[in-house]
This record gives structure tokens, C-alpha cells and sequence, in this order.
């Protein structure tokens, strides 16, 4: 089994080397844990987004579904796991006494059974690796072990993809703050640390943030309201 696992890990972080984007890291690493984890049918990652959990790229319809009923019921294994319990077994969900609700819903989507792991990094919870199974399903130790391999890979690409967001973010507002001083610096004939306190100063005056002050400036050098064309010409 340890050799099988290697052999499958080696291959699957090869592969992720060559996607190109977030949803294509996360998706194939879920589809290497339905196709790995024993019992597992299909699966998905549950992520905290502004207090709601949104599932991403699911292998089957009843992983929107199972994430939709525990957002409204609000309650699940789920929302549990991604509310601070590392991980979560439920291998018969209609007589799980757990999540009364939810498991009502489950049984009509023909959801059986469920192992739901934490994505964290540094203390950081990221979401859930959710996989489901047929009801009767016992996910053991073996399903553990492997299904928190696959976990860890996918906090780890949930948070690198959150990284390089905010650095190209960061970047941006840096650079359009820089072009914003050069602009006020030319036209006023200031300083970059005076026209960096118009800026401000423009800011809590209109209550925008700074960067949009800053790139609705070099908007308006770049295309002046009047040369715009007019609507409908």
C-alpha cells in the first residue's frame, strides 16, 4: 500500500506542476482522492467564504447539493470541519444523531456516508477536503492516512493561490498609487510625499479607499472624461 501511495503522489504532484490555475490545482487533486481513498465515490472542497461555505469543483452534482442543504440547515459535517474539527467521520449519515437536519437532507440526495478533512496552513483554516461514499461505507485508518495526504496538498494550493492573489494585488495598488504621485508631482509641480497626502487627504474626503482614488486618477490622465466618446456613438 505505502509503495502504491508513493507511486500515486509522485504522479499527482507532477501533474499539478503543469496546471496552470487554482481550479484546475484543486480539481485534480480531488479527483486524485476519489480515485484513491478507499470507498470514495465522489467528492469536493468546502470553502469559508464571508460566512457562507461554497463548494468547489465537485466530481458530482450531490457535492452542490450536500453543501447547499448544510449552508441552509446550518448545520453539517462540513461546516464543521471547517469551523476548527480536523476531521470528520460519518459512516452512515441517515443515523448520524450529529446533524438531525442534515442527515434528512443527505438520504434524499442519496448521500451515505462522508470523511471530511480540515485544510489549514499555520493555524489558518482554508476550507475542507470532503469525500463521500455509499451508505455502510467505514472509512478506517487507511482512508485517513491517504485522504489527509490529499488534504494537505490542497491547503497547500488553496493558500498559495491566496498568496500570489494578494501580491498581485499589492502590486497593483502600488503601482497605481506610483503612477498617481507622478501624475500630481508633474502637474502641481510638488513633492512625491506632498502628493502622496492629496492622495490621503482625497481619500478620507470621499471615503474611497486610496487605491481607487489613485487609479481613478491615472484613469482620467490616461482617457480624459471629455475625449470619451459619447453613448451610442
Amino acid at each position: 500500500m505505502e509503495h502504491d501511495l508513493a507511486q500515486i503522489m509522485s504522479t499527482v504532484a507532477r501533474n499539478l506542476e503543469a496546471e496552470p490555475d487554482e481550479q484546475q490545482t484543486l480539481a485534480s487533486i480531488v479527483q486524485a482522492a476519489v480515485a484513491t481513498v478507499p470507498g470514495v465515490r465522489f467528492g469536493g472542497i468546502t470553502r469559508l467564504q464571508r460566512k457562507r461555505i461554497d463548494a468547489l469543483v465537485p466530481t458530482d452534482e450531490r457535492v452542490l447539493r450536500s453543501t447547499e442543504a448544510q449552508e441552509e440547515v446550518g448545520e453539517g459535517p462540513c461546516l464543521d470541519a471547517v469551523r476548527g474539527q480536523q476531521t470528520i467521520v460519518a459512516d452512515d449519515l441517515g443515523s448520524d444523531t450529529r446533524w438531525p437536519r442534515f442527515a434528512a437532507r443527505a438520504h434524499e440526495l442519496g448521500v451515505g456516508s462522508l470523511i471530511t478533512f480540515q485544510l489549514y496552513v499555520q493555524q489558518r483554516t482554508l476550507g475542507a477536503l470532503s469525500l463521500y461514499g455509499k451508505t455502510g461505507v467505514r472509512f478506517g485508518d487507511e482512508a485517513r492516512l491517504v485522504g489527509e495526504v490529499f488534504a494537505t496538498h490542497a491547503a497547500l494550493a488553496l493558500s498559495s493561490a491566496r498568496q500570489h492573489r494578494q501580491l498581485n494585488e499589492a502590486l497593483m495598488s502600488r503601482d497605481a498609487i506610483g503612477q498617481a504621485k507622478g501624475l500630481l508631482m508633474r502637474q502641481h509641480g510638488i513633492t512625491g510625499q506632498r502628493a502622496f497626502d492629496l492622495l490621503v487627504l482625497a481619500s478620507q474626503e470621499s471615503n474611497i479607499k486610496l487605491t481607487e482614488v489613485a487609479a481613478w486618477l491615472v484613469s482620467e490622465h490616461e482617457e480624459p472624461r471629455g475625449s470619451r466618446p459619447r453613448s451610442g456613438e
